[in-house]
Order: structure tokens, then sequence, then C-alpha cells
């Protein structure tokens, strides 16, 4: 089995204030590297909805124990997306005596939807 080094979690807002859309010019290598880390930590089912339920809940935040039912999957799989989802920069995590409880990164899924849209006044620089 090949290592592979950990990526660093992203901070999505960056992106915004550096890069323009992806149909506004040529994106360099280490951007695309980011946005793709992005997109793949969105292009499952499952993370698209604990960000929904996460998001619905009062205060914006959720604990684990709280998403296990709602997706119906263990412990354990709903902490691997999560921890997923927080390299990517999507949501953060806090940790309060044996549970973390995770929300989403102010601003992280609209500098997402910035890069990808090709209407410069969806941009909030």
């Amino acid at each position: 089995m090949i290592a592979t080094a950990q990526l660093p979690v992203l901070d999505l807002t960056d992106l915004r204030a550096c890069c323009a859309p992806l149909t506004g010019g040529v994106i360099d290598s280490a951007d695309a590297e980011r946005v793709a880390t992005a997109l793949k930590a969105l292009a499952e089912p499952t993370r698209i909805r604990l960000i929904s339920l996460i998001a619905a809940q009062p205060g914006g935040e959720a604990c684990v124990c709280d998403l296990t039912d709602p997706v119906g999957l263990s412990q354990p799989t709903v902490s691997h997306h999560l921890k997923v989802l927080a390299d990517a920069g999507i949501l953060t995590r806090e940790q309060r005596t044996k549970w973390a409880y995770y929300r989403l990164v102010p601003g992280a899924l609209a500098a997402i939807g910035a890069l990808l849209s090709n209407d410069p006044t969806s941009r909030s620089d």
C-alpha cells in the first residue's frame, strides 16, 4: 500500500478571494487541487445530507450522536464522512467531552458555488 500525505484542512474562503470562476480564466494547479478536494468531499449523497442536517439544527451545529439515526449509518461511518467534510474546509469540528460537534464553515459553500459560476456578479470579494 502506498502512503499518501494528508492534505491540510482547506480554507475555501481563500479560494473565493484568489480565484476567478473556473470559466473566467485558467486556474493554476494548486488551486485546481484545492477545488477538486472540496468537490470530491461533496460528491457523496450522505455528505450532502449531513451538511443539510447540520445546517437545519438550532444554532447550526450538530453532534455526531444526533446524526447517525437520520442517515441510518453507524457512528464510525458518520464520523468518517464528517472528517472528510472537515478536512475539505466545509465543516468545523469542536470536541466537547466525548462527543464532536460540527458546523458549516461560513462562506465555504458560497465559495465553491462562486468558483463554479460563470456569473461574475455571484462573487462577493
